[in-house]
């Protein structure tokens, strides 16, 4: 008989989306698809940005995965479970951030934290929290009175007390200064490193390439290109450009060659071209060209005019977000 221990299991990921679909009827009549077929896998304990521009389905998309919308038809899964109709102990599994500030009336910070740390079986320390969203010395300071940018370090607090094993971000550091953004990100990079899956949506495209282990970029309802923030795009997005001016002007020539092209402009090194530069494309200009070449292969028509309420990505969200 082999005694030999067996292999561990991998971990199950932490998100599966096969097939999902969800539409809106617009007041006029019609529909609005939101979310069009849409497949994603989020690993266990990775960091996934989901990009995309206003009205991509973004917003609808995340509010199936934490179940406070049904979807039409396909499966989610978070956690192995089926958020809309999952069991009540399932909501202390994860953790959300919302965008709307928090209104906690005459609370004070940590009264705020223990009460919702009182509903969470393993809550983590409410002055652990605070330091680590940088909060430190406000714990007895009334919400009413904290500026924007402390509400909604606060709001990622209460995002964070239940020790969630996914964690949902949405636009987290609107409001927040330089400095405390890069505070925020060394706390999420210590969440990621302690094993919590992080699903971030922002528009802020150095927040996604700093933090995400993978990004995916959504557009009308599809998944229209995903990778890593090194690779997303394929080569042929990230071909660098060489500028330089000579007597006929400013010239730029897309090379994939850029130091053979440098080497002969300057005569192997002799000689140094004006304004000489070897500019290689951001995340930025990647996104923006697949958010344009999506546009430009949609087919022609026009969306109706609809109800904001109704707009996939300008829903009202649910109350029973962080703050359940």
């Amino acid at each position: 008989m082999n005694s030999s221990p067996s292999p561990e299991r991998p971990a199950p990921d932490a998100i599966t989306v096969r097939g999902l679909n969800k539409s809106y009827r617009l007041p006029k009549g019609g529909t609005l698809t939101a979310v069009d077929h849409l497949d994603l896998t989020i690993r266990a304990g990775e960091t996934y940005a989901l990009l995309g521009p206003n009205g991509a389905g973004k917003s609808t998309t995340i509010e199936m995965l934490e179940g406070h919308r049904k979807p039409d038809s396909g499966d989610v899964r978070v956690l192995e479970t089926r958020p809309w109709k999952a069991h009540p102990s399932f909501r202390a599994r994860i953790g959300i951030v919302l965008q709307e500030a928090t209104d906690s009336g005459e609370l004070r910070v940590s009264e705020a934290l223990r009460s919702l740390a009182s509903c969470f079986p393993a809550p983590r320390q409410v002055d652990d929290v605070i330091d680590a969203v940088g909060l430190g010395g406000k714990g007895g300071v009334r919400i009413s009175t904290l500026s924007g940018g402390q509400r909604r370090r606060l709001d990622v607090a209460l995002g964070i007390i239940g020790n969630p094993e996914v964690l949902f971000l949405d636009e987290p550091t609107t409001g927040f200064d330089p400095e405390a953004r890069r505070q925020f990100w060394d706390l999420i990079r210590q969440l990621s490193h302690g094993g919590t899956t992080i699903v971030l949506t922002t528009h802020y495209l150095d927040e996604a390439e700093q933090l995400a282990d993978r990004i995916g970029v959504i557009n009308h309802g599809r998944l229209i290109a995903e990778g890593t923030p090194q690779d997303i795009g394929g080569p042929g997005l990230r071909v660098p450009r060489v500028r330089w001016r000579d007597a006929s002007g400013l010239r730029e020539v897309v090379t994939g060659q850029p130091a053979a092209l440098v080497n002969s402009l300057s005569d192997g090194g002799a000689t140094e071209p004006a304004e000489l530069a070897v500019v290689r494309p951001s995340l930025e200009d990647i996104y923006l060209h697949l958010i344009g070449t999506a546009d430009e292969q949609r087919p022609d028509h026009p969306e109706p005019s609809a109800d904001p309420a109704a707009q996939p990505d300008q829903a009202t969200p649910s109350t029973t977000g962080a703050h359940r």
